[in-house]
């Protein structure tokens, strides 16, 4: 199956006239094929299951990319933070190097490096939700495709979003037997090893077994010493059983396990580094532009204090465990009961240097332990000529148990430990139904109820006192403290459709999603700090559609508007003179983002496939007076000073992005070759301390060849093909340690694969 887009990466485009590219490649790439070359095929339909049925992506009044497994397999995707070069408006960043990811659809999300709150961005697997975004590293294998829907989701989903959702989806059992193993070496001694074992154990029982496992790929080293740091190191598994009960009875049993002890990506200096007073006896260091230099460095105190070891590179030490049970009821030829069962563990053990240097000023060590259970039901009815719906009931509950450790002794003369434990209950009741009005014209109606509860409990910071090296516990800043948030929410959608010809979809649609409200829960030693964040709150408004303009043309676009209450926010509040600002979420009560997207897929001639994406937001408060600073008076006492920010343009989002693709499949003598190209632009960042993280394109491409009637390819493929430097992510809490975290270097290598 294609998918609607393909891997994509390169400075800035002409905007929409680069769309307009796409058709003119196309006839130039027509007439160099030749006449030989006139026949076409018709572009794939897409099914995909956005509304918890199969359809064709082109018959869903949602704007969404879905991407193929196979495709995603072949250049060489393991993570989902590389899905933003797939996607318009969808962006995913590594916060401060780490393993918790920055989810952004259409410039909504939180930057947030705490473990604690849910993001923007609704991410599930198999339709189980996956609550914390930590947990959604390592899904990417084995997979029959993704699925990635901008906007508000939650009339149809387990948990409200106010950005949009990642759908990953599976391959399931089949009836019959099959088999296959994909192998891929490349530069920097990377390897990766995927594999699959499925079919029938009797007539109504089919299993299958999948597996990944990554290693090596450092390239990266320490500026002082050479050590290497980059290796990946991490393996996981997935076993499934899909049982028929009955004809009408149908059972999908889902287990799987992980373990992730990779090096953590460095970060480097880029405006250098000068210690502070307390860490007068180290050296500077000199800005830096190359990111495959970077630094760490533990000091025995906080070694022994963590359970770390003096000569630990920066690195993770997860694992993850699950379950989830799959019930389908067929009541009659109309109507049908699912019921899914879900259960997850997921251990955090990570260490990060967030000063990227032997100076212990900011090394970071986070030890989680997360627990989700789900239970989802719903009552479905299908196949009715004018009014299908949905409607069911979900409830989650959560925990997570954090100890967090920070080394701040060159700066500040001591480190804090953070403990805490957050527990959740979510209780939902949704429904939707699609009412076809005329031959032409359908009315979509949904709404949630949505009741939460959220706690913090023995919420402490301590200090970590240092004296001769020595680190102990100290005195606790903040005694141990609860905080909660009860919220009951309605979230809801409108939409009208209609099919203009039988190829062509107008879409209109308006929606509200909430996001979860949270808590601030690192280094905080005030009660102001852990009083709850209030959910945050989106109406949007959006036009699209979807059109088959021919059968070997494919265009698609939608525009919308976002109005924004809420937002959930890193930011400061006012302790009291003595103390000044303090570091916090906040809510902002009133922003507006807007936008557009367009794909097209082409196929010109037979064997030949171009595809664009392109995809821009802008945003501005509409109302929002930030504390901005402390000033000083006479006394020495310093008072709060706000800034109006109203009518200010948003920060910590690019404004555009861009991407293509263009692939060539032939056949010479016995065997058939396909050539690949890709490309993505990502735009600017500012953030809202003022740093930059700045444009970039990126390109890949591959080579492969399949012997015909052979179970048999192989490949040769390239990655970030010109060697661009690029930074995926900049942030720091130090003024005199900014640091940067770069993107991959240029690799190629060669893959190869046996499918039977």
């Amino acid at each position: 199956m294609h998918s609607l887009l393909r891997n994509h990466r390169y400075t800035k485009p002409a905007r929409p006239f680069v769309l307009a590219s796409a058709p003119f490649m196309a006839l130039l790439a027509g007439d160099a094929l030749g006449a030989d070359n006139q026949t076409t095929t018709a572009l794939p339909q897409v099914t995909v299951t956005a509304q918890r049925h199969e359809e064709s992506a082109q018959d869903v009044g949602i704007a969404l990319t879905a991407l193929s497994g196979q495709d995603l397999q072949n250049k060489g995707v393991t993570n989902v933070n590389e899905l933003q070069n797939y996607v318009p408006n969808l962006d995913i960043a590594p916060q401060y190097g780490g393993g918790n990811p920055l989810f952004r659809i259409r410039g909504v999300g939180l930057k947030d490096y705490g473990s604690n709150n849910t993001s923007t961005v609704g991410v599930y697997l198999d339709q189980v939700a996956l609550p914390y975004p930590i947990q959604t590293q390592g899904q990417l294998f084995d997979l029959e495709r993704v699925e990635v829907l901008r906007g508000p989701q939650g009339t149809l989903y387990g948990r409200n979003s106010t950005a949009g959702a990642i759908n990953f989806i599976t391959n399931k059992p089949t009836r019959e037997f099959h088999g296959g193993l994909t192998t891929s070496y490349g530069s920097y001694n990377a390897s990766n090893v995927e594999g699959f074992l499925s079919g029938p154990l009797s007539d109504t029982l089919r299993a299958r077994l999948a597996f990944i496992t990554e290693q090596g790929g450092a390239w990266q080293e320490n500026r002082v010493t050479g050590q290497s740091l980059g290796d990946k190191d991490n393996t996981s598994v997935r076993g499934q059983f899909d049982w028929d009960a009955t004809p009408d009875i149908n059972f999908n049993l889902t287990v799987h396990a992980g373990e992730d002890k990779s090096d953590s990506r460095g970060s480097y200096l880029y405006q250098g580094l000068k210690p502070n007073a307390n860490g007068a006896a180290y050296s500077s260091i000199s800005p830096e532009n190359d990111g495959k230099k970077t630094g760490w460095g533990l000091t025995p105190g906080f070694a022994k204090l963590t359970g770390l070891s003096v000569g630990d590179k920066p690195h993770r030490d997860n694992d993850n465990t699950g379950f989830a049970l799959t019930g389908t009821f067929d009541l009659n030829d109309h109507l049908s009961v699912t019921s899914i069962t879900a259960s997850d563990r997921f251990r955090r053990r990570e260490y990060i240097d967030w000063d990227a240097s032997v100076i212990p000023q900011s090394d970071e060590y986070f030890d989680s332990k997360i627990e989700v259970f789900s239970q989802e039901l719903r009552l479905a009815s299908h196949d009715n000529e004018r009014f299908n719906w949905q409607t069911g009931l979900y409830f989650a509950q959560d925990r997570l148990d954090e100890n967090f450790y920070s080394d701040f002794s060159a700066n500040l003369g001591y480190g804090t430990y953070t403990s805490y434990t957050q527990k959740s209950n979510t209780y939902s009741a949704f429904a939707q139904g699609d009412y076809q009005l005329t031959d032409n014209w359908k009315l979509i109606v949904g709404v949630r109820q949505e009741k939460e509860h959220r706690e913090l409990e023995d919420f402490s910071t301590q200090r970590i006192l240092v004296n001769n090296g020595v680190y102990r516990l100290g005195q606790l800043s903040f005694p141990a403290a609860d905080s909660d948030l009860d919220s009951n929410s309605t979230s809801w959608k409108l939409g009208l459709e209609y099919q203009l010809t039988p190829s062509t979809l107008l879409y209109s649609t308006v929606s509200r999603g909430i996001k979860s409200g949270g808590f601030t829960a690192y280094n905080s030693s005030y009660a102001e700090q852990i009083a709850p964040v209030k959910p945050e709150k989106l109406l949007a408004y959006e036009v699209g559609f979807k059109s088959d303009l021919s059968d070997t043309l494919r265009f698609n676009g939608s525009a919308f508007y976002y109005d924004y209450r809420d937002q959930q926010y890193q930011s400061q509040v006012w302790i009291s003179q003595a103390v000044g600002n303090v570091g916090r979420l906040v809510n902002i009560p009133k922003s507006k983002i807007y936008g557009y997207e367009l794909e097209l897929q082409w196929e010109p001639v037979s064997g030949l496939t171009l595809g664009q994406y392109f995809g821009t937001k802008k945003g501005k408060y509409v109302d929002y007076q930030g504390l901005n600073s402390t000033a000083t008076r006479a006394v020495g006492f310093a008072y709060p000073v706000y800034t109006d920010f109203s009518g200010s343009s948003l920060t910590n989002f690019p404004k555009i992005s861009y991407g293509g693709q263009l692939q060539y499949v032939w056949d010479v003598g016995g065997f058939t070759f396909s050539a690949e190209s890709d490309y993505s632009f990502h735009d600017r960042i500012t953030g809202s301390n003022g740093t930059t993280t700045q444009a970039y394109w990126l390109a890949n491409a591959r080579l492969g060849v399949t012997p015909k009637g052979s179970n048999w390819s192989g490949a040769l493929w390239a990655r970030n093909v010109f060697d661009k430097k690029y930074d995926l992510y900049h942030g720091s809490f130090l003024s005199n340690a900014q640091i940067a975290t770069p993107g991959d270097p240029r690799t190629v290598g060669v893959q190869a694969s046996y499918k039977f």
